[in-house]
């Protein structure tokens, strides 16, 4: 399984930007899919995860109401989208897949994992 993230960028404080990350190898939708990230100097942390249906989606508390996970099983892609960005969002962001249904905000639990994306929040 090959994760590919894309849709970072450098964005200002209150605008949008939806991350995609593109399953190829293994059929895509069997997987639970999360998003994390990682901020300069910190360990990387839980953002958002999804189920394999799609049907029931988890989030940090830093971003629930801001950001939402989604997944198009037909074109085996999970998105991010995020809205209201601040600075403290700034961090490079991963997607993992792991061989299970239910999602979880355990790093350790995800088997897959993308090179990330670059989301920069300026002030």
């Amino acid at each position: 399984v090959q994760l590919q993230a894309s849709g970072g960028g450098l964005v200002q404080t209150g605008e949008s930007l939806t991350l995609s990350c593109a399953v190829s190898g293994r059929t895509g939708s069997i997987y639970a899919m999360g998003w994390f990230r990682q901020a300069p100097g910190k360990e990387r942390e839980f953002v958002a995860a999804i189920t394999s249906s799609g049907r029931s989606t988890t989030y940090a508390d830093s971003v629930k109401g801001r950001f939402t996970i989604s997944r198009d099983n037909a074109k085996n892609t999970v998105y991010l989208q995020m809205n209201s960005l601040k600075p403290e969002d700034t961090a490079v962001y991963y997607c993992a897949a792991r061989t299970g249904l239910v999602p979880t905000d355990r790093a350790p639990a995800y088997d897959y994992w993308g090179p990330g994306t670059l989301v920069t929040v300026s002030s």
